[in-house]
């Protein structure tokens, strides 16, 4: 039975769990070192002060999690949101993520959130540690396409351009 529900710090240490594998072996996060359990704690704290924060379980056991953030901390900006999600990588395509990203955006247009922003990591061509799962993914969604940061970033010796996404809501 899937339950999607809010986020708590002391989810902290699976949530951290999921998100590791992607700093430590993908250029899908920019972190070049996993945080501490006690730092993504508090970013989960931080986060739930204004913004949702959700996790996915499936028969009692986390898939993965979805949260929104500011697109930029001046007030003007609150009819937008950044947001982000992470799927246990053995999980993918199993309509997860879709879940996740349609109770995120219920909530953020609940708050009178009017668009939401995916800032998305693209490869330059095949790439060990970049798919283009994500923009594919987030496309499939309805997000469209509508900035790009050419090899802005640079992990495990190579450039990585980043792509802004937005929905609608």
């Amino acid at each position: 039975m899937i339950e999607i529900r809010e986020a708590a710090v002391s989810d902290a240490a699976r949530l951290l769990a999921i998100y590791a594998p992607y700093v430590e072996k993908t250029a899908v996060s920019f972190e070049y070192d996993a945080p501490s359990e006690a730092e993504f704690a508090a970013r989960i704290a931080h986060t739930l002060e204004r913004y949702p924060y959700i996790t996915l379980w499936d028969d009692g056991e986390l898939m993965g999690y979805a949260y929104a953030g500011h697109l930029n901390p001046r007030r003007a900006y609150d009819c937008s949101a950044e947001v982000t999600i992470y799927l246990r990588q053995d999980c993918r395509r199993r309509g997860y993520g879709r879940r996740l990203y349609a109770e995120l955006e219920a909530r953020l247009k609940a708050m009178g959130v009017r668009r939401a922003y995916a800032c998305i990591a693209i490869p330059n061509g095949d790439d060990p540690y970049l798919t283009m799962d994500s923009p594919r993914f987030h496309e499939k969604l309805g997000y469209r396409r509508v900035g790009f940061f050419e090899n802005c970033a640079e992990k495990f010796g190579r450039d990585y351009s980043m792509a802004y996404y937005e929905k609608v809501l």
